[in-house]
């Protein structure tokens, strides 16, 4: 198969100078992602302690996380905080829709939507564990307006720590949304705006004729971007905010991975095994993600 078929000479040398020019970054990547990829999925068969164990297990590893019953608990977690996705993604694209417009104080607007992204995981966690204690402000507040009935500790059970989690994330992300999208919107042209004010369109022909069609490839990153984040980086979070608990209720599968590596005896074996069908689960929704968001950018690019 010629890669460079129907391209001149002229091309043809162009490309082969480009690709010898990333060559270097492409096997520093493969060194540093392929391997230890690799090396993960020889260990998942593995009864791996990290020192001494190393025997091959086969498929006892994969076996024990489906037959526990804990894959599909942790799975719901996941896919629940998979709710914030769409959340952050409508919102940030609101606020970067109103920035864009130059609202007034759009300037001081964009720096405050963007200042949590600032502000560490871990902090963040301890910081929303305070709020909805048992004595945090949130419940304070609720007393004082006459809800005292609704207080409660909102993160010692399942159906109420997760909302707060989704919450937390949908808060947390909103200006990095607002960012990439506005840096989107900053790429189209300006005479198309110019044009459409002097056709007399309105702010929200401009929004949903305009400006949605052409950043549809944005927003789609946007999409794949958040959920492959909240798949596979909630543990700082998790870990400060509710360590998991109570037992498993609000663990996912990537805090699942570090409880089974160095909080449940060194199973690094069986936790390789979940980190491989994390990935395979990342593959898979993001193929769905990028199979859906091609149809839109089909329909409206």
């Amino acid at each position: 198969m010629n890669l460079f078929k129907g391209y001149s000479p002229n091309e043809i040398k162009k490309a082969k100078i480009a690709y010898l020019c990333i060559l270097p970054a492409l096997l520093f990547l493969l060194l540093v992602r392929a391997v230890p990829i690799v090396s993960v999925f020889i260990k998942s068969f593995t009864n791996w302690d990290g020192l001494y164990k190393n025997d091959f297990v086969g498929l006892k590893n994969y076996k024990q996380l489906f037959s526990s019953g804990m894959f599909i608990n942790l799975f719901k977690n996941n896919m629940y905080l998979l709710l914030s996705v769409p959340l952050q993604v409508i919102i940030g694209l609101v606020v970067a829709v109103l920035l864009y417009e130059h609202i007034p104080g759009w300037q001081v607007y964009r720096a405050i939507f963007y200042v949590p992204q600032i502000i560490s995981l871990v902090i963040l966690g301890y910081l929303f564990k305070t709020m909805f204690g048992l004595e945090g402000p949130i419940n304070q507040m609720l007393t004082n307006i006459g809800l005292g009935n609704v207080a409660c500790d909102w993160l010692l059970n399942r159906e109420t720590a997760l909302p707060v989690m989704v919450f937390c994330i949908t808060w947390y992300s909103i200006g990095w949304q607002t960012i990439v999208i506005l840096g989107g919107m900053a790429s189209i042209d300006t005479s198309v705006f110019e044009a459409s004010r002097l056709d007399g369109a309105s702010f929200w022909d401009r929004t949903f004729k305009i400006v949605l069609p052409m950043i549809v490839s944005v927003i789609s990153y946007c999409i794949v971007m958040a959920v492959i984040w909240t798949l596979t980086n909630m543990f700082a979070l998790i870990y400060s905010m509710t360590g998991g608990g109570p037992g498993y209720e609000t663990m996912t599968l990537d805090y699942f991975i570090y409880d089974k590596a160095f909080e449940g005896g060194n199973q690094l074996g069986y936790a390789c095994a979940v980190s491989v069908i994390l990935l395979l689960v990342v593959l898979i929704i993001t193929a769905i993600e990028l199979k859906i968001s091609n149809k839109a950018e089909e329909k409206w690019g």
